[in-house]
């Protein structure tokens, strides 16, 4: 594994992937309530904080001004918007982050894929499986064995589900980008295939990387290189980084590639991944701009959210992440994965330095 050290004035090891997790969850709850691409366009998602008095978007999103505004969020939304939040609400893409803490606990870093569908059906309720999780989750419990679990009766599989599973194999992986994508890549291959695997590479890659980078733009190249350059995903990425150089402003590098990607649907890892770049780049570095733009580009916004906190909270550490973004979840996460309801952000951080520390395999 690559040494991270700490220059002065620099986030330790600890604060690091203790903001991966705040930064994630707060991602995640960022954009919760407005999960619904097709209904939340960037457009209504503007016009929303527009309308509540919210734009620059600096905080979690306020309560809608009406009843039938309110109709169109997440049921959840009363539990995720300023002044109603006490504690994470559950939801997939942090269960997955959990669920990938325990398997490397459990089995350590030469996991098999097969491992991971064990404990999916051991830990991980089946009605809070979405999408290609959900096929491989059935695929399994009808006795097939990975790859068919990825490819029987999936049409889901260049979705963004594996990416969602990418961080903790970034958080263990501290600038060690090779290391933390061939991990991701036997979790992935369970449930996804092409650019779908190539998303959660990417992702795992994108965050070990940020442990190191001096930039976030450093971290977006990094993780270029663990992918397939020919790959859509890839082009995709760079697509958005050429966008950037030229200066052209995030409006219309969205409007750009909403064009491009037309046809992929919202859930798809190609369309989010550019989101989420141009979040990330646009951001350049600030917590608070960088999950409010990427979360303000609509598709699937807690997923991009919570990756976008991820990268941003292991480049600042917890401790630069401001106080309004963490105090409201009271240090506490809400799961659905056996075991785990209730736990502790702070005790997920440190169990997963003590893995980022082990001895792991060679990159």
């Amino acid at each position: 594994m690559t040494a991270v050290g700490t220059q002065a004035g620099q986030p330790d090891l600890a604060d690091r992937i203790l903001g991966g997790w705040v930064g994630r969850i707060a991602g995640n709850m960022l954009g919760k309530p407005v999960e619904q691409g097709e209904v939340w366009t960037r457009e209504r998602i503007d016009r929303y904080l527009r309308q509540t008095d919210a734009l620059p978007l600096t905080d979690y999103l306020p309560e809608p001004l009406t009843e039938s505004e309110g109709l169109d969020l997440r049921p959840e939304w009363r539990a995720c918007v300023r002044g109603r939040i006490h504690g994470s609400c559950r939801d997939d893409d942090i269960d997955y982050a959990i669920l990938g803490l325990d398997l490397l606990e459990t089995h350590g870093f030469g996991f098999s894929t097969e491992q991971v569908g064990d404990l999916w059906l051991l830990r991980l309720p089946y009605l809070q499986t979405f999408t290609a999780e959900r096929a491989a989750y059935r695929n399994l419990a009808n006795g097939l064995k990975p790859p068919l679990t990825a490819t029987y009766d999936n049409p889901y599989q260049e979705w963004i589900g594996a990416l969602i599973r990418a961080d903790v194999h970034g958080w263990t992986s501290p600038g060690a980008p090779r290391r933390a994508a061939a991990l991701v890549r036997r979790d992935a291959v369970l449930s996804h295939t092409g650019n779908g695997v190539y998303g959660a590479m990417w992702a795992a890659a994108l965050i070990a990387a940020a442990f190191t980078a001096p930039t976030v733009r450093h971290a977006v190249d990094e993780a270029l290189t663990v992918i397939p350059a020919s790959s859509r995903l890839a082009r995709t990425v760079r697509r958005v980084a050429s966008l950037h150089e030229t200066g052209l402003p995030w409006e219309d590098t969205l409007d750009t590639l909403t064009e491009e990607t037309a046809g992929l649907g919202w859930i798809h890892v190609v369309s989010n991944a550019a989101v989420l770049t141009a979040g990330l780049l646009h951001g350049d570095g600030d917590f608070t701009r960088t999950i409010a733009l990427t979360v303000r580009g609509g598709l699937d916004t807690d997923s991009n959210g919570a990756t976008a906190g991820s990268v941003a909270g292991v480049l600042t550490g917890a401790s630069a992440i401001p106080g309004h973004w963490k105090d409201p979840l009271q240090d506490t996460v809400r799961s659905a994965v056996f075991g785990f309801d209730g736990v502790r952000i702070s005790e997920l951080a440190e169990r997963t330095l003590r893995l980022a520390q082990a001895e792991g395999p060679a990159s």
